[in-house]
């Protein structure tokens, strides 16, 4: 399963590349400057995407990496941030079982057999069963801050292009007015609508670049972050639950 997954991830990447390849050599006239007729008049939504010159390229190119990244992590996150990958299902009952009946070491057979965010968290619990219910306490905690802290990680760069997508459109975007206000100044204030024009236009266009790129970002890291917050508190739920005979068992003989 694991190598059929990163199989998969190598095949989107490549796809990835592909893809922007073909749009080069789809569109030869990309870096350059439009002519009078204006940026709308060769049709098309490549014609208008690269419709910037050179400077506009580059900023539309970088967007685009920062698109395919983002699309290739957020169908990774959706393949490995499930609930069965990360609390098998059963799982909690089978270790709960065998602490009840005393064998630990069936426990920790259970938790090897199902790899996970759950048996990392209940694995800590049960190495320090013979410390006391206070040290399995203690550890369950830190294992659960340590993995959601990882987790957590994992989809941070989602939240870095969602922030860096707008700074490069924004970047365009005092790009393209200081090229507008470039050609006042060397018109010394005559320059023509279809002068000022060019600037703002490539401009426009990458800062809608911008947003259409971390729009989706934010909002998936924002999904993929509440689903992993409910993952955490249902996993120290679970923990607690299977432990609980041993936090009864210490209270009694206190």
């Amino acid at each position: 399963m694991t190598r059929s997954l990163s199989n998969l991830q190598n095949r989107i990447r490549l796809l990835g590349m592909s893809i922007i390849f073909s749009i080069l050599s789809l569109n030869p006239s990309v870096c350059l400057a439009q002519d009078g007729d204006g940026p709308a008049a060769s049709g098309g939504f490549l014609s208008i995407l690269f419709s910037g010159g050179i400077v506009g390229m580059i900023m539309i190119l970088i967007l685009l990496l920062l698109s395919f990244t983002a699309a290739y992590l957020i169908f990774d996150h959706l393949m490995t941030i499930r609930r069965k990958d990360l609390m098998p299902e059963g799982l909690s009952d089978k270790v709960r079982t065998c602490l009840m009946s005393g064998d630990v070491k069936g426990a920790q057979e259970a938790c090897n057999s199902q790899p996970s965010f759950l048996s990392f968290v209940l694995m800590h619990g049960i190495s320090e069963l013979d410390f006391g219910w206070n040290a399995v306490e203690k550890s369950i905690e830190d294992a659960l801050a340590e993995q959601s802290a990882r987790l957590f990680r994992k989809i941070e760069y989602l939240s870095v292009i969602g922030n860096i997508a707008p700074m490069v459109g924004l970047l365009g975007t005092v790009i393209g007015m200081i090229i507008a206000f470039q050609s006042v100044a060397a018109t010394q204030g005559t320059a023509s609508a279809p002068q000022l024009a060019e600037g703002i236009y490539q401009a426009l266009v990458t800062t809608v670049g911008g947003l259409i790129v971390a729009i989706p970002a934010i909002g998936a890291f924002a999904i993929f972050r509440n689903r992993i917050d409910q993952f955490v508190a249902e996993a120290a739920y679970m923990a607690q639950h299977v432990f609980t005979p041993l936090r009864r068992k210490a209270r009694s003989k206190s």
